[in-house]
């Protein structure tokens, strides 16, 4: 039987790619699988990840005719995926050794459905400790608890997908698989619909998943039209969080986060191409008359002067107007 199945999306990422299936090889063990996705990339990966097919213990490799994004690729992935415990790596991370195994025995001895890891954020020579915004470790909590308050970050602002790891059950559950085709933000409904609907969860004192930060060719680095796909994934997190049983307490939370994620991007507006930043403005201000009207009062009264202004100029904008962030 496979205890651990890692899904692993790659796509022109052929400078890293050696390095994340190196970290691999270093954490195989005859009873895990790593489920190599090849995301119809167009560099030199597809050839790498042909070697690691024959040569890295328990790999299965997974080709996608077309591109799909992130989210598409981790779903192939887990319909693929036969262990009893699942979790996720991105094709330019790596890991350090024996780190599953750590994992998966703190996993098994808790006996939760997930838990969730601090992670080593590099940027170029640059390392650094980001840790899950939860103070209490290694004791076994409902998720559902670690959502709020409001106006501190939390367990679901933290929103890494490779940074835990799952029980099978929260797949049968429906509770594993991502939005399909989202570009960007697919982790944020996601890490929600894990909080609300998981039954138990812990978070561990370990930092062995090394996040590479500014890569030319991720997404948060590209000001095209898909870094548009975070409202999609907000309202989403909205839609789902207003029907929960505790919609009253936790839309404040959800719509306080996706006001603050809105005025970063307009913070940052000069990044996008013209005709993108113009979506943006656009596509922000229906987002902010879509949320529920009270609730995003208090939220932006419950703001710094200059985040608030800049969502409440937004807001005001209208429509087919042309108006600076």
């Amino acid at each position: 039987m496979v205890k651990l199945s890692v899904i692993v999306p790659f796509y022109n990422v052929q400078t890293y790619a050696p390095d994340t299936l190196r970290s691999l090889r270093a954490n195989a063990r005859e009873d895990f699988e790593f489920i190599l996705v090849d995301d119809c990339a167009t560099d030199g990966t597809p050839e790498i990840l042909e070697r690691a097919e024959r040569d890295l213990p328990g790999a299965v490799l997974v080709r996608h005719e077309k591109n799909g994004g992130l989210a598409t690729a981790r779903n192939t992935g887990l319909d693929r995926a036969t262990g009893e415990y699942l979790t996720f790596l991105d094709g330019d991370d790596w890991l350090a050794p024996g780190y599953y195994d750590q994992l998966l025995a703190a996993i098994e001895d808790l006996g939760c459905d997930f838990v969730r890891v601090d992670h080593v954020q590099c940027t170029a020579r640059a390392r650094s400790i980001h840790r899950v915004p939860h103070g209490r470790r290694d004791v076994v909590m409902n998720p559902r608890d670690a959502i709020l308050p409001a106006d501190r970050s939390t367990s679901v602002d933290y929103a890494f997908a490779w940074a835990g790891m799952y029980h099978r059950r929260l797949l049968d559950d429906g509770l594993l698989h991502f939005t399909d085709g989202l570009r960007t933000a697919e982790d944020r409904p996601w890490i929600w619909r894990l909080h609300r609907e998981a039954r138990t969860f812990a978070v561990l004192g370990m930092h062995g998943v090394f996040y590479r930060r500014g890569v030319a060719s991720s997404l948060t680095q590209i000001g095209d039209v898909r870094q548009l796909d975070f409202i999609r994934a907000f309202d989403q997190v909205i839609e789902e969080t207003a029907r929960d049983r505790d919609a009253d307490a936790l839309l404040p939370k959800a719509v306080r986060t996706y006001c603050a994620i809105i005025s970063h991007h307009l913070g940052n507006i000069e990044r996008f191409e013209p005709q993108v930043a113009r979506k943006l403005r656009s596509m922000s201000a229906a987002a902010m008359k879509r949320m529920p009207q009270d609730v995003l009062k208090d939220a932006l009264d419950s703001m710094d002067y200059e985040r608030a202004a800049r969502l409440r100029r937004v807001k005001r904008r209208p429509a087919g107007a042309e108006v600076a962030a």
